[in-house]
């Protein structure tokens, strides 16, 4: 997943499915929008809703190409006078930049956060550690805590274990290290790459920036789409998507030897060209990766799937955690 940190230890997926875990968060970037019209702007430019985001509440969003494609994903929310952006790192600066770009005369300005605010994924059996940093913990997916110490924000479910995201200042993050390692074990940030894709949730990186349309990797799924908001950059063609006819190809979650993001995949029944990408890869419990791969929705029916090429490692489905819809 783009991530610079080392394979997990087989005991940090034992602590995460039998007890509890933490994970420094590396792979992410920072960014905060603020002024009086932050929320305004924003709305204009990202696929979900920023205008009626309340306090208690985060959102997953993307932001298209004026192709449809999305050049980046994040987890959204707003965090005293600003709406702050988790962001891959690896396309924070160019999506950054582009965004600054547009804001012309609105008054909002962005501003990289990531060298004063830190993010600790939480995994498994957490809530005493995390009730000693916090008042009150979030009970419902996406819904946000904020304390002295920054936000927790519930985030969708993993290999059926809870799991939390705090962000908040980096002094305060490290100030708590200490207390947390006496209660949980430390787990790597690839850790939470695998229990991103087991929780079925996209995330663009480099490899995979304006490859696909939202409904590609899920995103009208996962909410992170609102159909009826105005326009954004690449609206029409998402709006046609969902609305002509069924959609084609979605993002499943596979099993395989070897797999990066960004690398091509190719059915048995048509071999001279791909089928879909790569999106996600993270090293699996027991060898190989588990990864999350756009693919053509027939390409799922029969047939072998292969990484790279026809004879390349072959991929093993796994169920999502979440159906598609009907009409899909």
């Amino acid at each position: 997943m783009n991530s610079p940190t080392a394979s997990p230890d087989p005991s940090e997926f034992t602590a995460v499915l039998n007890a509890g875990a933490f994970m420094p968060l590396t792979q992410f970037g920072v960014i905060d929008v603020k002024g009086e019209e932050a929320a305004t702007f924003l709305h204009t430019q990202l696929t979900n809703d920023v205008q009626h985001l309340d306090a208690s509440t985060a959102r997953l969003a993307g932001y298209c190409s004026p192709k449809g494609r999305l050049l980046a994903s994040f987890l959204m929310w707003r965090t005293g006078d600003a709406v702050r952006l988790l962001i891959s790192h690896d396309v924070q600066a160019p999506v950054q930049k582009r965004l600054s770009m547009f804001v012309l005369r609105a008054k909002a300005k962005l501003s990289d956060a990531t060298p004063e605010v830190g993010a600790i994924g939480f995994a498994g059996d957490v809530r005493a550690a995390l009730s000693g940093i916090f008042d009150a913990l979030p009970d419902g997916v996406h819904v946000k805590v904020e304390g002295p110490h920054g936000a927790l924000i519930r985030v969708p479910d993993a290999a059926h274990r809870a799991r939390f995201l705090w962000v908040g200042p980096k002094a305060d993050i490290e100030a708590q290290l200490p207390k947390l390692e006496e209660k949980l074990t430390r787990a790597s940030a690839s850790m939470w790459d695998w229990l991103d894709i087991h929780a079925g949730e996209p995330r663009i990186t480099q490899a995979t920036s304006e490859q696909f349309v939202p409904q590609m990797v899920n995103f009208d799924v996962l909410g992170g789409v609102n159909f009826k908001k105005g326009c954004y950059p690449g609206q029409e063609i998402v709006a046609r998507s969902q609305y002509r006819g069924t959609i084609k190809r979605r993002t499943a979650l596979a099993h395989a030897q070897s797999a990066q993001p960004g690398d091509e995949v190719f059915h048995s029944d048509d071999p001279g060209q791909p089928c879909g990408m790569v999106v996600n890869a993270a090293p699996a419990q027991d060898g190989g990766v588990d990864c999350l791969v756009e693919m053509k929705l027939t390409a799922l029916d029969n047939g072998a799937v292969h990484v790279g090429s026809s004879d390349g490692p072959a991929l093993a489905f796994l169920p999502l955690p979440y159906a598609f819809p009907a009409d899909a």
